[in-house]
């Protein structure tokens, strides 16, 4: 009855019925599962990760901006506490979406505490976040993979050669759920390209309703003008993990009641999304510990991560993921 109402009726913000979440699950289950075999396949942890950033320097900051990076890494390890919880959880369905909600916010604090102990730099909104991370880190190759996959531009003929290239041949699907690493970089190179898409499908909604768009005098961008109008304002843009990753939490949060929450099926898909969440946040805190360590040196490093562990209140301790 209700996938009748919704689906097929709609809801007042949605009148001629919502998109079908048939699709929307297992992508968003693959998509994570991918991440979590590269992330172990590439073997990311605190060491790692310390040996991948060997080559950075101590940096020096003003003490507010060494305070916005150790309070953003104690948001984000909050958030991971609550995903290794989730995982003795007997139905992933029960914390399937605020397991995504959690999830994001770390990789969001995480990457602010990247951008802080980088450049000094904060943004308090999603799309800021992930733009200053992905021009701050991601671009200058201070990422690991699989973090470090982005698009640099765009513009189709710009970015799918990109993703095609992070692909290598791999003919894994993203409604297929991965097995190997080859699968994995199928599947995740089809989420980057559906995010490119996504980000596409907003830029050209935007400036159809600016008045460069209005004085061309036509109703799409089949006319040179036009795709040159389009293609000025695509090739400005860029887009990386962080980009995906609010994509990501943006359909647990807005998507209709039923994604996540409803189906016979649904429990299925589910099982082991848990440990995928925290496995990948788990890889992204490594990384960024790794990285911010080195900006903010060890003397204060080692201090930030012996007060968390004598006096946080939540269960994961930071020596197990950032020593």
């Amino acid at each position: 009855m209700l996938y009748d109402r919704i689906i097929k009726q709609g809801t007042i913000n949605e009148p001629g019925g919502k998109p079908d979440p048939q699709f929307a699950l297992p992508s968003t289950v693959n998509w994570m599962h991918a991440l979590r075999i590269l992330v172990e396949d590439q073997g990311i942890n605190f060491a790692s990760a310390e040996a991948f950033y060997n080559k950075q320097g101590k940096r020096t900051m003003d003490v507010l901006v060494e305070n916005t990076v150790m309070e953003q890494l104690l948001l984000g390890l909050h958030h991971l506490s609550a995903l290794e919880q989730f995982r003795s959880g007997s139905k992933a369905s029960d914390y399937a979406r605020v397991g995504i909600l959690a999830w994001y916010y770390g990789v969001a604090n995480a990457a602010s505490a990247m951008t802080a102990a980088q450049s000094g730099s904060f943004q308090e909104d999603h799309a800021g976040t992930a733009r200053l991370w992905d021009s701050d880190i991601a671009a200058r190759g201070l990422a690991m993979m699989p973090f470090d996959w982005r698009v640099s531009s765009l513009v189709e003929s710009v970015y799918r050669p990109e993703i095609d290239a992070y692909k290598s041949g791999s003919t894994g699907k993203l409604l297929s759920k991965p097995t190997t690493a080859s699968d994995a970089l199928g599947a995740a190179a089809e989420y980057l390209s559906g995010t490119a898409s996504w980000h596409v499908w907003r830029v050209r909604e935007d400036l159809m309703k600016t008045a460069d768009f209005k004085a061309l005098n036509v109703k799409d961008f089949r006319s040179k003008d036009a795709r040159a109008l389009r293609d000025s304002r695509l090739n400005k843009k860029s887009v990386g993990f962080v980009h995906q990753a609010s994509r990501y939490r943006g359909k647990a949060n807005y998507r209709e009641a039923l994604f996540l929450a409803y189906g016979a099926n649904t429990e299925t898909y589910l099982t082991g999304f848990a440990d995928d969440l925290a496995i990948v946040l788990r890889g992204f805190l490594a990384m960024t510990g790794a990285f911010c360590k080195r900006k903010i040196g060890t003397a204060l490093w080692t201090e930030f991560v012996s007060d968390v562990d004598a006096r946080r209140a939540f269960s994961t301790r930071a020596a197990d993921i950032w020593q």
